[in-house]
């Protein structure tokens, strides 16, 4: 199974509950923080939420 490797490049200040509540759920906290999921589609779903705040690499 592929892994996605996610960085948060920006903040979430200023961002709707949901967005920010979506960064927490992937793991993310702070600007330039990496976490590793596996690929799946709730992990895929959430990364297109907010993909204007992360980038996102295969690991």
């Amino acid at each position: 199974m592929s892994k996605l490797k996610i960085t948060q490049v920006k903040s979430a200040i200023d961002r709707s509950k949901r967005q920010k509540a979506t960064l927490t759920a992937l793991g993310l906290r702070k600007i330039n923080q990496t976490v590793v999921h596996n690929r799946n589609e709730q992990i895929e779903g959430m990364v297109k939420a907010v993909s204007h705040l992360v980038k996102v690499e295969e690991a």
